[in-house]
């Protein structure tokens, strides 16, 4: 089994196991990815996986306890194991809400998306205003100024949506790993590599069955859910409110929408707030598939979570570059297994992030 750390939030080392019953995690490039342990009650160390505490499965992968639960069944001592449920340290930023400077209602934001991110956690975690918001251990990596240019605004709203969102309009992916030198938490953002058949600069990855590089896959592409133009409703009443358009799209392939955004001060605004909005509502295509452990390309040499391949299945006459947005490593008695998710279905995993926050706050959100 592959050896894990339980480390204290002070980076204080309390145990290494590798006797568990199982493990199986989910790293996100855009969300919050969730670690499970099941464990006997009775093993060494046990005692130590408690909530607060971290499961290092490496440098990169961070996860903070926060669900411990145990059950007896009949067969006793030999099945009386803790399920331990930690989510990616990360999820610490859902710990705040955006508040806006008092000067103004917005806390408006424009720049490279690692900028744009970046100014929020430290106003909102590493330098809030109010030092009862601030979370000590938590440090911001230098800034690179990666990603496309993101214009945001944000009021009152959880930081990791805020954060997910931004993420997805973007590209860019985000993460909170450890610094062990500084013994700190670093926020930090990445941006992937293009691995794609069509390009040069790079061997390219390829995630076919045809390949045998893949062992199965699941295929989805919806428009359900798709909206390409907004119009977007500012201040004002009757005949005298601002309505912008954005999208220009027409005929058949024009799907409309209206955006309430009364709340918005000015037109430019309105339309950062519109573009946002129909970020929601983009078309549906992404793939999941379960890789094969010994295929040619290895995973975290040839390819890592962030990185855009190309996924193809012949036999469907689907071939698509998408980047790989979700990792699961499962180790069990049985042996190991990677599955992964290439493209986004963005409304489901902005439902997803929502649900494990509320989970983790105990509120109930729609």
């Amino acid at each position: 089994m592959k050896p894990i750390r339980v480390i204290t939030p002070g980076f204080d080392l309390k145990a290494e196991i590798d006797n568990y019953e199982s493990m199986m995690y989910t790293r996100s490039w855009h969300g919050i990815g969730q670690l499970e342990l099941r464990i006997n009650k009775y093993k060494k160390h046990v005692e130590h996986l408690l909530k607060g505490n971290l499961v290092m499965v490496g440098p990169k992968k961070v996860f903070l306890i926060k669900h411990r639960e145990i059950e007896l069944d009949e067969n006793g001592k030999a099945t009386e194991n803790w399920l331990i449920k930690a989510p990616q340290l990360k999820v610490i930023t859902g710990q705040r809400i955006t508040i806006p400077p008092s000067t103004t209602a917005y806390d408006n934001k424009q720049g490279n998306a690692e900028t744009v991110m970046k100014h929020y956690v430290d106003r909102n975690i590493v330098n809030p205003v109010d030092t009862n918001r601030k979370i000590s251990q938590l440090s911001l990596a230098t800034n690179q100024n990666r990603g496309p240019a993101v214009s945001w605004q944000s009021r009152f709203k959880n930081l990791a949506e805020d954060l997910a969102n931004i993420s997805l309009v973007s590209g860019i992916g985000w993460d909170i790993t450890l610094d062990i030198v500084n013994k700190k938490w670093a926020l930090d953002v990445a941006a992937g590599r293009d691995l794609t058949v069509n390009q040069s600069s790079l061997p390219p990855v390829i995630f076919s069955p045809q390949f045998e590089s893949i062992q199965s896959i699941s295929y989805l592409d919806s428009d359900l859910n798709y909206k390409n133009t907004a119009y977007v409703g500012g201040q004002g009443e009757g005949i005298n409110r601002e309505v912008i358009t954005i999208g220009t799209d027409i005929g058949l392939s024009r799907h409309e929408i209206f955006i309430d955004a009364r709340d918005s001060e000015n037109t430019q605004t309105l339309t950062d707030r519109g573009n946002q909005e129909l970020q929601s509502f983009l078309q549906e295509q992404y793939l999941e598939g379960q890789i094969l452990t010994r295929s040619t390309f290895k995973y975290e040499k040839d390819y890592e979570l962030g990185d855009i391949v190309t996924v193809q299945n012949k036999g469907w006459g689907v071939t698509l570059d998408a980047r790989i947005t979700e990792i699961k490593e499962t180790y069990e008695t049985s042996g190991y297994r990677i599955e992964a998710v290439f493209g986004n279905n963005r409304p489901t995993l902005i439902k997803k992030i929502k649900q494990e926050l509320a989970q983790i706050s105990g509120e109930v959100r729609k």
